[in-house]
């Protein structure tokens, strides 16, 4: 059996796979959102030197993967355990070597990877455009409108992934995440213009 058969028997065996999926959806919103907000006030404040812009949505971001790695991997772990002890209560023997044990140690470290990864991955993708400025490539749009852009793909494609879990229109699921998108931008530029 391949590593990742494994690993997607440990999360059927432990029901965790709708767990993953949420996180990284909730998670990836996040890091989307932050994005988002930390171009939209960079964007007001006018003409900021874009290592600035980097560095402040850089350090957002690996703060965003660590917040997720350590509060899913402390939190699922004694979620975890408390699952595993009471299937042991019930069954009355210790399952520490069967699949449910090896699923108690290993689903909390998968389920914090996703957690960390979805927020770190989304920023760094919607922080290429400054990056690819910096290293001298011509773009459609100024750097930071451009990222701004790439957070609204990014939240819109979040939302169409919901759409095909929950089974209902990936287009209106889009619609959604891209009104609280939009709200937030909105909020951003009340409070800040």
């Amino acid at each position: 059996m391949s590593l990742l058969e494994q690993l997607r028997s440990l999360l059927h065996v432990s029901g965790s796979h709708g767990i993953a999926r949420r996180y990284f959806v909730v998670n990836g919103f996040d890091g989307a959102l932050t994005m988002l907000g930390l171009n939209t006030g960079f964007y007001l404040s006018g003409d900021v030197d874009p290592r600035i812009v980097i560095g402040a949505c850089l350090g957002a971001a690996i703060a965003l993967g660590m917040s997720g790695v350590a509060s899913a991997y402390l939190s699922e772990s004694a979620e975890r355990r408390r699952w595993l002890a009471g299937l042991e209560q019930a069954m009355v023997r210790d399952l520490s070597d069967s699949a449910h044990g090896t699923a108690a140690r290993v689903v909390p470290l998968l389920i914090a990877l996703v957690n960390g990864l979805a927020p770190l991955l989304i920023s760094v993708l919607i922080m290429t455009p400054l990056w690819l400025a910096r290293a001298g490539f011509q773009l459609p749009l100024a750097p930071i409108p451009a990222a701004i852009a790439t957070a609204f793909i990014c939240i819109f494609g979040l939302g169409i992934f919901l759409g095909r879990i929950g089974a209902t229109s990936p287009l209106w699921s889009g619609i959604k995440t891209l009104l609280v998108a939009l709200v937030t931008m909105a909020l951003i530029l009340l409070v800040g213009g």
